[in-house]
């Protein structure tokens, strides 16, 4: 898969953008501030339904306007995929696939396919597990996005015991015999998500070790990674062998049942549900120890581009081209991680790179510029009457 064109309205700076785009290397070039990271971010809305710099939709939209459009015409194969998005904060998004309406927007998910590394990806290594774990839901609805709806279900389902957990510790009685009504539907979703994820783990887990051996060295330590549960049968953080069967989901139901028995009294006490996937982490190692608190600033970028670069290799094992964004990255790497990463660049279907500064860019990325400059993105490199053509499939007015 590839994009065609791209055009947004009022979205972050751009009042207005309207882009041809090309298989193969496209570098987007400018200084700080000029919007060149809000061009790749539209990408990964298109794919994500969410942003990788901020948590909610309102800063998306330009100061001044009620919301923000994302249109987008895409190629795979000979099959055409026009996406438009209107952005509404405080209201619910409109998407269309074809110009039809979906009736829900996160149906959306797992029609684009995108991988993006930025500078913010540090935290996967460094940050919180609540990072972790949004990448891992994230990769996991990519693949298979009927998970969406397991995803946003448990949450709901989270959010309402934990609020009756909160009532319980002042009314036990009649709360407490509500809360085994909730108690099934997160036992049930959650197997399910926890079974998800640690199918993905270890799926992922090989991809991420290659690609950490191609950017640190083939001296350098093992990556591995490993799933930590409140439920044991899920997982300790020991890392994945390669040939071992996850639990089933009924298996991790029936286990996450039974912790949530177990800590019924300590949940009631504190009014919050403490047993659950909402509460685990993805374990990321460097030989047998682990990366958080151990890996040097230098390891963890590594591992940080290795996790990402996994997930591209992963998408393409499942038999996907997803699009590479690369964002501002290359300025912080050395010269053997840049020419790691330049060659999974070279080889993707389409990369979107953005730098600063041009010669930061491998050479051989550079065969399509775009300047990035006073609220315009104007081509430098070689461009194309042919596909300049059928760019009418996505030249509707933006409002």
């Amino acid at each position: 898969m590839y994009l065609r064109h791209l055009q947004l309205g009022s979205f972050r700076n751009w009042d207005r953008v309207d882009l041809a785009l090309r298989p193969g290397p496209t570098v987007f070039v400018g200084r700080n501030g000029e919007g060149k990271t809000n061009l790749v971010e539209a990408v990964g809305y298109l794919a994500t339904m969410g942003s990788h710099r901020v948590a909610g939709d309102a800063p998306l939209v330009r100061q001044g306007a009620s919301q923000a459009v994302v249109r987008a015409a895409l190629r795979r194969e000979d099959r055409e995929l026009l996406v438009e998005i209107e952005i509404n904060p405080g209201r619910a998004n409109r998407v269309r696939v074809n110009r039809a309406p979906l009736p829900r927007p996160r149906e959306l998910l797992g029609l684009v396919k995108s991988v993006l590394f930025a500078p913010e990806d540090l935290v996967l290594v460094r940050g919180d597990p609540a990072e972790r774990r949004r990448f891992l839901d994230d990769l996991l609805v990519s693949r298979t996005p009927r998970l969406a709806g397991v995803r946003s279900d448990f949450d709901r389902v989270l959010k309402q015991r934990n609020a009756l957990l909160k009532t319980a510790r002042m009314a036990r009685g009649n709360a407490l015999a509500t809360l085994d009504v909730w108690d099934g539907h997160l036992v049930d979703l959650g197997g399910q998500l926890l079974a998800a994820r640690l199918r993905l783990v270890a799926d992922l887990a090989p991809h991420v070790a290659h690609a950490y051996a191609g950017v640190a060295g083939a001296d350098a330590a093992v990556a591995a990674l490993g799933y930590a549960s409140t439920v044991p049968l899920a997982g300790d953080g020991t890392p994945v062998q390669p040939g071992t069967t996850p639990p089933t989901a009924d298996e991790l139901s029936a286990a996450l049942r039974e912790r949530v028995a177990e800590r019924r009294n300590d949940e009631v006490d504190r009014g919050m549900t403490l047993v659950g996937p909402h509460r685990d982490d993805l374990v990321i190692s460097l030989g047998s120890l682990p990366a958080k608190g151990f890996a040097s600033h230098g390891e963890s970028w590594s591992l940080a581009l290795a996790l990402k670069l996994g997930c591209f290799a992963l998408l393409r094992a499942d038999g996907d081209e997803p699009i590479l964004v690369l964002d501002d990255v290359f300025a912080t790497l050395d010269t053997d991680r840049r020419a790691a990463l330049a060659a999974v660049a070279r080889s993707a279907e389409q990369a979107l790179v953005t730098a600063a500064v041009l010669d930061d860019v491998p050479p051989e990325l550079r065969s399509t510029v775009v300047q990035v400059a006073g609220g315009q993105a104007v081509p430098l490199g070689d461009g194309s009457a042919e596909e300049d053509a059928e760019d009418g499939a996505v030249r509707e007015e933006v409002p």
